[in-house]
């Protein structure tokens, strides 16, 4: 071989390794953060009468759950919370199931709406009810928690016609020292979940959802994501690490499909910040498909786990608009697959 064609192609070879350095994690990039459907853009339709009735529900039970730090270090205001969760399920006509733990002194709370056909799949919308440390925790997560609460109400006339067994559950301990420990409400309950055999569809983790705005520059992302979406915080995020790309996939379309309301989708590998920082991840320990549905929290909002975060920090109207467009995929839950 003539001299110039080795000298050429060792050239040719060092530049396509040089290109596959830095275009293979790119496209891994683009392949894990792509989703289906286009987010709905421009004002935001004028709220119906329903939609100011749900406001105003969500509002009530914010303001009930996270007037004051409410966690096993405040234990007489997590079970206040506890109790109002509980007393909200019944009086939407639900059975309250409780899963206590830790020596039965806190609790998971949940409600089932039970499927047409009893051997259907089960899809569980989930949040978290504690607070963290000395925060009222009204958008972190009273606004999971109340959506949570509404979406049991507004779904309970299906109860017994619905295509999928549903499963209302409130989770205690989220927050720290208990985060990702064997004392992890939504970790408790997913293995339990596991052991007993049930089919499931996945889960969605409904986390800190009441915060957003207008503002360019409001919204931050951890490296390198902020590459790939908007600086503007006025959007929904559907979040899932890469084990769940699929039901994450699916979720976002079905709710770009029924929803009038920006929204971004992706999934992560579980070391990226944030990716997986809410019960979703219990879920997903467990082998069930997972996402979190959310505001983002501390890359949105500035109150995030402090004493700030009151009631009053909260979007109800936006929020509204979120459960509404939630409940119309339950309803729907075909376009829901993993």
């Amino acid at each position: 071989m003539p001299e110039w064609i080795r000298e050429n192609s060792a050239r040719l070879i060092a530049l396509a390794l040089v290109v596959a350095i830095f275009a293979i994690p790119v496209l891994a990039l683009l392949w894990v953060t792509a989703v289906p459907g286009k987010s709905f853009a421009g004002p935001l339709p004028r709220l119906t009468a329903q939609q100011i009735d749900l406001a105003q529900r969500l509002r009530t039970h914010v303001e009930a759950i996270a007037g004051t730090p409410h966690n096993v270090g405040h234990p007489e205001a997590l079970e206040a919370a506890a109790r109002y969760v509980e007393a909200s399920l019944a009086a939407s006509g639900y059975a309250v199931e409780r899963q206590p733990f830790d020596g039965g002194k806190i609790r998971n709370i949940a409600a089932t709406l039970q499927p047409a056909n009893p051997g259907a799949e089960t899809l569980v919308i989930g949040a978290h009810y504690d607070s963290a440390f000395d925060s009222p925790g009204a958008n972190d997560n009273g606004s999971g928690t109340a959506a949570v609460l509404e979406l049991a109400r507004l779904l309970a006339g299906v109860r017994g016609k619905a295509p999928l067994r549903i499963r209302f559950v409130l989770f205690v301990n989220e927050e720290p020292p208990f985060f990702k420990t064997n004392r992890m409400g939504s970790l408790v309950y997913a293995r339990q979940l596991r052991a007993s055999g049930e089919r499931v569809r996945g889960m969605w983790s409904l986390e800190t959802l009441g915060y957003y705005s207008d503002q360019p520059g409001s919204q931050h992302y951890p490296f390198p994501l902020g590459m790939l979406y908007p600086d503007t915080g006025n959007f929904v995020a559907f979040v899932g690490t890469t084990g769940s790309r699929g039901f994450v996939r699916q979720t976002v379309a079905a709710f770009r499909e029924r929803a009038r309301f920006p929204s971004v989708g992706g999934t992560a590998p579980g070391f990226v910040q944030g990716i997986d920082w809410s019960d979703h991840w219990a879920f997903e320990q467990a082998g069930f498909p997972a996402l979190m549905i959310t505001d983002t929290a501390p890359f949105r909002y500035r109150h995030y786990h402090s004493k700030e975060d009151t009631s009053d920090k909260v979007d109800y109207a936006r929020l509204a608009r979120v459960v509404t467009a939630l409940e119309a995929m339950v309803r729907a839950p075909e376009t829901v697959r993993p």
